[in-house]
């Protein structure tokens, strides 16, 4: 892929559209996760220091086109500022007059963040009228939004084609960590998937199934799996009616060279609760009225020993019910184990999406692996294969 990044442009005395992800977690009006800020930081500080005048725009939540006050991106004024260590200017809409003439104040190295582009019904319509307006208050464009990027919003696709527009360093920190995943990938590659449904991740393990040498199911939809084998799951999750898919995407996976593992040993339980009594089974010696709520150590060892002769590693979503201990074993495990070899050297390993970033903090590697993307859906949906709008705006 190829793509303008920050190298190719000289911002000094220009005004900088860029487009951030300020969609934060926010209870009783405070924000709880500054991880999206911190990570956002280094390109406004990058443009700032070389003169730019950083005009940053965001969605936030869903007011669905109309003026809601608790979704005002105003609370993310105060937390951008003390991010940057500096002020940061307000504008009360993200087009029109007032918005043009904040901008028009902006001096050198100055930033303005402008309100939700969601209070206009026609961000999320890719509406022109729009995109053009937002065009309007600069002279270039950056996207630093990937999690936003499989949307052809206004403010992520529909501007990008009225500006000169590149990829913020958080943008090109995604791709090239992507494009180092799946792209041009050093072999063998595996990936882990784990997760409720296999409903749910149809696209995911179709495209995966394609492009790695090992692919490793876990999560309840192991269950389906192994349930579509013929093996009794007892009181598991599991989706019956998904069957036949399963069985389809393993034949197609024989066919096309691709290795899928599935548990050997699982954790059962009565219940889904913390600590209750659990005991690890054979995968073909569930016990009625028990549910599997983990991956059981032999297959733990299995995975840890196949990952030592890996060069690439691709991870989405936990083996088990990691938020419950012990159920957490198996993905705590795996973690450690992924971190180990990629500080040794000779792993390159990208996690992200759904519970991935949650499960990997709580095995405390989250900062261990080569990248670990916050993306969410734009990252599952590049992992399925997609074409992301935001994306494809800044190829060259």
């Amino acid at each position: 892929m190829s793509f303008r990044t920050l190298d190719a442009l000289d911002p000094r005395g220009k005004r900088i559209l860029l487009r951030a992800d300020l969609n934060l977690p926010v209870k009783d009006g405070r924000i709880t996760d500054m991880t999206r800020i911190e990570r956002l930081v280094p390109t406004i500080r990058e443009l700032m220091e070389k003169g730019g005048r950083v005009i940053v725009c965001s969605h936030f939540d869903r007011p669905k086109g109309k003026r809601v006050p608790e979704m005002s991106l105003r609370p993310m004024q105060v937390a951008l500022g003390e991010a940057l260590g500096r002020e940061v200017a307000f504008a009360d809409d993200c087009v029109g007059p007032e918005a043009e003439a904040a901008a028009a104040a902006l001096a050198d190295g100055g930033v303005l963040l402008l309100e939700n582009t969601r209070y206009h019904a026609g961000e999320e319509k890719n509406d022109p009228t729009l995109a053009s307006g937002m065009a309007k208050l600069a002279d270039a464009y950056v996207n630093d939004a990937f999690s936003a990027a499989h949307r052809a919003h206004a403010s992520t696709e529909g501007v990008a084609h009225l500006l000169p527009a590149y990829a913020g360093r958080l943008m090109q920190a995604e791709l090239e960590a992507l494009e180092a995943a799946l792209g041009s990938p050093q072999r063998p590659v595996m990936a882990i998937v784990g997760g409720a449904k296999v409903s749910s991740k149809l696209d995911l393990l179709g495209n995966l199934s394609k492009r790695v040498d090992v692919l490793v199911i876990g999560g309840a939809m192991a269950n389906t799996f192994l349930a579509a084998q013929g093996l009794s799951m007892g009181a598991s999750l599991q989706e019956a009616e998904m069957h036949d898919t399963a069985r389809a995407i393993m034949a197609e996976a024989k066919v096309g060279g691709c290795d899928i593992m599935l548990p050997r040993d699982l954790v059962v339980a009565e219940g889904f609760a913390a600590h209750s009594p659990h005991r690890a089974v054979a995968a073909d010696a569930v016990p009625a009225g028990m549910m599997a709520l983990d991956v059981g150590p032999l297959t733990v060892a299995a995975v840890k020993q196949t990952l030592a002769g890996m060069r690439t590693l691709v991870w989405n979503g936990p083996f088990g019910a990691f938020e419950l201990a012990p159920f957490d074993a198996a993905t705590v495990d795996v973690a450690q184990e992924v971190a180990r070899l990629t500080e040794a050297g000779g792993l390159r390993s990208v996690g992200g999406g759904g519970d991935t970033v949650s499960a990997l903090r709580h095995a405390g590697v989250a900062e261990g692996l080569s990248y670990v993307s916050a993306a969410g859906g734009a990252f599952l949906e590049w992992l399925e294969g997609k074409t992301l709008p935001g994306v494809a705006a800044l190829q060259k």
